[in-house]
């Protein structure tokens, strides 16, 4: 059986579809990219914000079309959306043929392989669907926090740490698959062991992933700023494999939009920490997250937040348009921000980022940098890699026109600098390479030029 796997939403989504696809794989089903092939459509949607329930519900009414028109013959929904609004979507799309959820991912394999009329001994290994070099690790589900603006615990659950020894085992595994980095994710990284070990645990597990052989960088994102603790940001700055970056979502710096955000900080706290991050990390890249147009952000809330990264707190920036999610506190605000301000705040804020990032990158220029090379791309014939100070798909990258091989590291001398882009020359190759905890290459001054 042919079947088309098609993944909406966070890498968090993407993990599950990973699962999903090796549990299937192993039965002997056969993956296919062209959707006119497929007899069956799995459809892994997100349903987080207004913008990606849309996509989902176009990609799922795309999807039955075919059933009618085209080689396909079940329309499977699995993910946020069908968690949270099963029984519209059956209401309203009855030709979908099979309706899943995304908390229990072994009763979800074994649904659709019955649905599908294949065995139910699926739950197998993961079937990576990044490039090979790298993968996410999900060390936690669900969520506990109260953000009035966020839908995550009515559609994740509670929040729910795996264990040490689990995710030890997955990562050996990945190893053994060469993957070189691995990228932590979940709701909140921070309180990771919490629920089932009584305390928090990720300095423990960061130590535990930095002893597996063939993982060269561990990346830590989601963290929460109520929750990150000294012997963390410890763990951050002294193991040799975890970069020297954060992604860390602030949301605003406002006090009073953070109070109606429930956020449990302040904008003081949150600049009392980034302080205290890069007093101890050195070479830290700081991302962060930022909402616009929340209920009752004002222009005098919006110019703080607005000056606040004109002063260059934050290296890598998302922002993100408020919208209404049903069911949470903040849907009971009136949403009375335009439109039209949100994307012009919007605007605002990745202009004036894109001159904070333009700023930082000049002093690059000339300096030797650890890459991975992560694809070629055959429009502009160069190799598009990554240093330690960039998470994939969302933050900078290095183009590099010479010879080299995805999935390997190089050390590269940065030539041009821009805002998101840095360009550079291979000097060597570095798979089995050291860096300094930033990232950066300590060469032999012979070697310079």
């Amino acid at each position: 059986m042919k079947v088309r796997l098609i993944t909406l939403g966070c890498p968090k989504n993407l993990v599950d579809s990973e699962f999903i696809s090796g549990g299937l794989a192993k039965n002997g089903v056969e993956f296919t990219s062209k959707t006119e092939e497929a007899e069956a459509i799995i459809i892994n949607t997100c349903g987080f914000i207004e913008s990606a329930k849309e996509e989902s519900i176009e990609t799922i009414l795309d999807a039955v079309a075919l059933k009618k028109d085209g080689n396909c013959k079940q329309v499977l929904v699995t993910g946020c959306l069908s968690e949270r609004y099963g029984a519209e979507l059956k209401k309203e799309i009855p030709e979908i043929d099979g309706l899943f959820g995304n908390r229990d991912m072994e009763k979800i394999l074994r649904d659709m392989a019955q649905q599908l009329h294949l065995r139910t001994e699926l739950l197998g290994e993961r079937h990576l669907l990044t490039p090979r070099h790298y993968a996410y690790l999900k060390i936690s589900e669900g969520c506990e926090h109260p953000c009035t603006f966020c839908a995550i615990p009515q559609i994740r659950g509670g929040f729910r740490s795996k264990n040490i020894p689990d995710l030890v085992r997955e990562t050996e595994h990945l190893a053994r698959q060469n993957v070189k980095e691995l990228v932590l994710i979940a709701q909140d990284s921070t309180i990771y062991g919490l629920d089932n070990y009584g305390e928090k645990k990720l300095p423990e597990l960061l130590n535990a992933l930095n002893d597996i052989d063939g993982i060269e960088w561990i990346r830590l994102m989601y963290a929460y700023p109520y929750h990150l603790t000294d012997e963390m940001l410890a763990s951050i700055a002294e193991l040799d494999k975890v970069c020297k970056y954060i992604d860390m979502p602030v949301q605003h710096t406002s006090d009073r939009v953070l109070k109606r955000m429930a956020r449990r900080v302040s904008g003081q706290f949150q600049h009392d920490l980034i302080q205290k991050m890069r007093s101890r990390i050195s070479g830290l890249t700081l991302r962060t997250s930022l909402i616009v147009g929340f209920p009752g952000e004002t222009e005098s809330d919006f110019q703080q937040l607005y000056d606040y990264v004109a002063e260059g707190h934050f290296d890598r920036l998302g922002v993100f348009t408020y919208s209404h999610e049903e069911g949470t506190p903040a849907a009971r605000f009136e949403d009375d921000v335009p439109a039209e301000i949100k994307r012009e705040r919007q605007d605002l804020l990745y202009q004036m980022q894109a001159d904070v990032a333009e700023q930082k990158n000049t002093n690059f220029h000339n300096q030797h940098l650890r890459v991975l090379i992560d694809e070629f791309d055959e429009q502009n014939q160069v190799h598009v890699g990554r240093t330690a100070a960039d998470a994939p798909e969302i933050d900078n990258v290095v183009l590099i026109p010479d010879a080299c091989k995805v999935g390997s590291f190089y050390q590269v001398r940065i030539t041009e600098t821009s805002s998101f882009e840095l360009s550079g020359n291979i000097l060597s190759n570095d798979d089995k390479g050291s860096r300094s905890p930033n990232g950066t290459i300590r060469l032999p001054i012979a070697q310079k030029s």
